[in-house]
C-alpha cells in the first residue's frame, strides 16, 4: 500500500464521520427529509443520502412515509447519541 493511501484513508473517515455527526444532530430534535438535511447541514444531496443509508444499514436512522421520506432517529440510534 502506497503511504498516502493510508492517509487518505483517514481523511475519508473523517469527513464521514463529520457528515453522519451533521446529520444526526438535526435529527435529533425532529424529522426532516433528505433535502431539507442537505440545505441545513451544507452537505450534497448525494452526500446526505449516502450517509443516510448507511446510518439506515446500521439501525441507527428510519424513514417513514411515501415518496418524500422523513428521516428519524431510532431508539437504538438516541442511545448512541446519549
Amino acid at each position: 500500500m502506497h503511504p498516502n493511501a493510508y492517509l487518505k484513508n483517514i481523511r475519508n473517515v473523517q469527513c464521514g464521520l463529520l457528515a453522519r455527526t451533521k446529520i444526526l444532530v438535526l435529527l435529533e430534535t425532529q424529522g426532516f427529509n433528505a433535502s431539507k438535511i442537505a440545505q441545513e447541514s451544507d452537505l450534497s444531496y448525494g452526500v446526505v443520502t449516502y450517509h443516510l443509508k448507511l446510518l439506515k444499514s446500521e439501525g441507527t436512522v428510519e424513514r417513514k412515509g411515501n415518496r418524500r421520506y422523513v428521516w428519524l432517529v431510532t431508539g437504538l440510534g438516541q442511545k448512541r447519541l446519549g
